[in-house]
């Protein structure tokens, strides 16, 4: 299998900075622990899948002091996701890393169903396809695996809406590209998400339980 880096896109995970969707539920304090927990989990998930480099797309930039108290691998590298929407974001990460050679899977950090098994299955999809793409249940993706590059798979689309995986797909389309669809997870964005979170994070101390998440969930 030819090398296949993975891009993990993710916000230092500061109360207040990141996952501020999760507050009503969790606290700022809450949300910034579970986003920790998630990007730790990206982290070791994209290293144990063993299909190449693995490099978090950071925000604010790696030299950030937000950064210093985040202990991830020293295995993972580091860039800055840099200005712009998330789609050009996305964009610049995925070109320079397909001009050097390399495939390119492109990952979030709040979707604890990404495994290793799932991002290998995602990068093997790439030898017969020209992309490969992992919904997510709020009609976003959570993943999207390329072999080559089109600028329109990512300009002018309405992030963060139920519309971007059926606007990227369509358009794998008009390109001529073969894609290959795989299983939808979830991601966790929203309190009425966190219902699928493993249960041992759901145990684990300082996370609250599920029953106090669904009826802060009711009152949004």
């Amino acid at each position: 299998m030819k090398t296949t880096r993975i891009l993990i896109f993710a916000k230092a995970p500061l109360p207040g900075f990141a996952k501020t969707r999760l507050v009503p539920a969790l606290g700022a304090a809450g949300a910034a622990a579970l986003a920790r927990r998630m990007l730790e989990h990206a982290a070791r998930a994209a290293l144990e899948a063993a299909t190449g480099p693995v490099e978090l797309c950071a925000t604010p930039a790696p030299a950030h002091p937000a950064w210093k108290a985040v202990a991830l691998p020293p295995a993972l590298l580091r860039s800055a996701q840099g200005g712009g929407d998330l789609g050009a974001r996305m964009a610049r990460a995925a070109a320079r890393t397909l001009a050097a050679g390399e495939r390119v899977l492109l990952i979030g950090a709040d979707c604890p169903a990404l495994d290793a098994a799932l991002l290998r299955a995602a990068a093997c999809a790439l030898d017969t396809h020209d992309a490969s793409l992992v919904p997510s249940a709020d009609g976003g993706y959570a993943l999207l695996g390329l072999r080559a590059f089109a600028p329109t798979l990512f300009d002018g689309l309405r992030w963060s809406t139920p519309t971007v995986a059926a606007a990227t797909l369509a358009r794998i389309a008009r390109l001529g590209w073969s894609v290959q669809r795989l299983p939808t997870v979830h991601d966790i964005d929203t309190p009425a998400d966190l219902r699928w979170l493993p249960a041992p994070w759901r145990e684990a101390e300082g996370v609250a339980a599920p029953t106090r998440w669904l009826s802060a969930a009711k009152l949004l």
